[in-house]
């Protein structure tokens, strides 16, 4: 508003702040403004400055969302204050709680109508924050099965080996597409879920993958490179320390006990040494 002199600037700002139509930020230049939403204003009128507080701090996490303590700590509020002005909030429909992964006896607060994030919900592995262990194990075999059938119809083309090889190789939207063609998932997956399966089974060593440049705008390519996996069976079986879980774990150097990444909580280890 470079037409009116400072003195007029701050009064309307100041005006828009009282009416609850501005944010004001602060960063390593100076103080900044930003227009709310209008809905969003619009809802929270006739709310206390205390309840657009919260309100605002809730705003701020976007679909992370946020923990009651951390609600309390950047309000400076007392934390009964905090409960009684959430359940308001949540009455209303201007908030809701979520379960997260991280913590089940913990809930974040988000805006009613936001999706939560993939680390607070735990994605298509979770349900009701528990993990589905047998739907990824479905989705391994499957991935599994799709990466050998075309290794075996390369294999039966009596091509050269070279060719046989290439013909065997598959990108994550085609073993994504086939997935979802299956009809074997009642969610939405992606591409890096499936992605994240075909990780499971290179760690596993039935899997391979290879990395090949393409061009921009080729269906499963991401910053000018494709990843290519194939199916493949072990000539022999591995020995000593290889065959346990440790020996093929890629977060192994951050494994220890009364961590997140544990011995004691390993699924692999479990099963390995149920075998």
């Amino acid at each position: 508003m470079p037409h009116l002199d400072p003195q007029q600037r701050a009064l309307a700002i100041n005006k828009l702040l009282s009416l609850g139509q501005l944010d004001l930020l602060r960063n390593s230049s100076g103080l900044l403004y930003r227009m709310k939403d209008g809905q969003g204003a619009s809802k929270m009128k006739g709310s206390d400055n205390q309840e657009k507080l919260v309100y605002q701090v809730i705003e701020d996490a976007g679909n992370k969302g946020i923990w009651s303590r951390d609600i309390r700590f950047k309000s400076n509020l007392p934390l009964t204050e905090v409960n009684k002005i959430l359940k308001n909030l949540e009455s209303k429909k201007l908030i809701k709680a979520v379960k997260s992964v991280a913590a089940s006896k913990k809930k974040v607060y988000m805006l009613y109508n936001i999706q939560p994030d993939r680390s607070v919900t735990g994605g298509a592995w979770y349900s009701d924050q528990d993990f589905e262990s047998e739907f990824v194990e479905v989705l391994n075999q499957q991935c599994f099965k799709f990466l050998q059938s075309k290794a075996e119809a390369a294999k039966d083309s009596k091509q050269s080996p070279m060719i046989q090889r290439n013909s065997s190789l598959a990108t994550s939207h085609e073993v994504w597409k086939y997935i979802c063609e299956l009809g074997i998932s009642k969610v939405d997956l992606s591409m890096d879920d499936i992605e994240t399966i075909l990780n499971t089974l290179i760690y596993d060593g039935k899997v391979e993958l290879t990395v090949i440049a393409a061009k921009e705008g080729t269906v499963g390519s991401v910053d000018g490179q494709m990843k290519l996996y194939r199916g493949v069976n072990a000539v022999l079986l591995p020995t000593g320390m290889v065959r346990t879980p440790c020996g093929l774990c890629p977060v192994f150097d951050d494994c220890q006990e009364g961590g997140e990444i544990s011995p004691s909580n390993c699924i692999y280890m479990t099963e390995w040494l149920d075998f």
